[in-house]
């Protein structure tokens, strides 16, 4: 097939994702191209979309795309419609809201077929607001113009059909995948503290939660590792609960060269969609606690998970951990030779490509029948 991406920025997990599926489709046969923001990601972004140049053999675009809503989503679809007019692109798949709006205005006039994974994106978004209502109004119009859905948890599915309904339109829910080389044990640090946490260091994300819970354990020592807007309002609560020589707060680190700081990884957040670092985390071998929240409980068993913005919960699991750490290392290492075989960047783009053919062949059916 001949795949075009499209989403705006390259930076976080959506772009992770885009990365990793546009590579794999390559590498099983498929021609791709990708289209995204170019005033988006700084240097990181381009060197890693220059590395991608090597998988895309239909190109590595990048055009003006908008933040927010305004009359440039106009002007940035229609140039997304240029590109691929007259290129003979079978799927356009959009990520995100702005990337799903730009793919199906374009597909139509391609003549592709339109894919769109939101990515939270408008799923965030409440209809009570007039914001909100805007947005998940927007995705309400565009379905129509939709052939397939892909998800990349069912918690995302669940959502999307709550806010905005899937109807008739073709959908599938794919994980996210690791490379290979990502199913490594970590190898700690000489000296690592008891807990960790990767992530930014937002309220969002749960860090105040984690340090009332280490408060209840004396002696217990963490790594936070990330920044953020409320990095000194969590600095500010480690002092305040006399905690500064237990808590140290590194600033941002690739989570592969952090996962060595600590040995439990904790993941304390109030709300989450799929996030790469429990699949990234598991990978690695690291024993897990996580926020019952999102898509993890997909990936996670119940064993590890606790009830999000709940301090005693979240104190008497990493108790367990402080009791029993063997069994816990042990447990971790089971949960990524399990991931190793289930979610890998291979199958996430086989189980992708599938689901395309079918909304290809679903279309060519239609029209036979009609």
């Amino acid at each position: 097939m001949r795949i075009l991406q499209v989403f705006r920025s390259p930076v976080g997990g959506l772009f992770r994702h885009v990365y990793d599926l546009a590579k794999a489709q390559s590498q099983l046969g498929h021609e791709v191209a990708v289209i995204c923001d170019a005033n988006t990601g700084g240097d990181a972004a381009t060197a890693r979309l220059k590395e991608l140049e090597a998988f895309c053999t239909l190109g590595v675009i990048r055009i003006e795309m908008s933040r927010l809503p305004g009359l440039g989503d106009a002007i940035s679809a229609r140039r997304v419609a240029e590109i691929g007019k007259g290129r003979d692109f079978d799927i356009v798949h959009g990520h995100g809201a702005k990337g799903g709006a730009y793919a199906r205005f374009a597909a139509s006039r391609m003549g592709a077929k339109a894919i769109y994974t939101a990515h939270g994106g408008s799923l965030h978004y409440s209809w009570v607001s007039a914001s909100g209502a805007i947005f998940l109004g927007v995705e309400r119009m565009l379905l129509p113009h939709t052939d397939g859905l892909v998800f990349v948890c069912d918690y995302e599915r669940r959502t999307f059909d709550e806010k905005i309904g899937i109807g008739s339109v073709a959908h599938t829910v794919v994980h996210n995948g690791l490379w290979p080389d990502e199913f490594e044990p970590v190898k700690l640090v000489k000296d690592p503290t008891d807990i960790l946490f990767i992530g930014e260091l937002r309220q969002l994300k749960g860090v105040d939660v984690l340090i009332n819970a280490i408060a209840r354990h004396p002696g217990v020592t963490a790594t936070i590792v990330g920044d953020g807007p409320d990095r000194e309002t969590f600095e500010k609560l480690s002092d305040d609960l006399g905690l500064s020589n237990q808590i140290t707060f590194t600033g941002a680190i690739p989570a592969k060269d952090a996962f060595g700081l600590g040995r439990l990884m904790v993941i304390p957040s109030r709300a989450e969609s799929f996030p790469y670092i429990v699949l990234e985390a598991i990978a690695a071998h690291k024993p897990l606690i996580a926020s019952d929240v999102g898509g993890i409980g997909e990936i996670l068993s119940p064993d590890c998970m606790v009830q999000a913005d709940h301090i005693d919960a979240l104190s008497a699991k990493v108790g367990t951990y402080l009791d029993n750490p063997d069994a816990v290392e042990k447990a971790a290492e089971k949960r990524a030779n399990h991931l190793k075989m289930h979610k890998n960047t291979s199958n996430m783009a086989s189980e992708i490509c599938a689901f395309y053919l079918a909304c290809l062949e679903r279309t060519d059916a239609c029209s036979n029948a009609a």
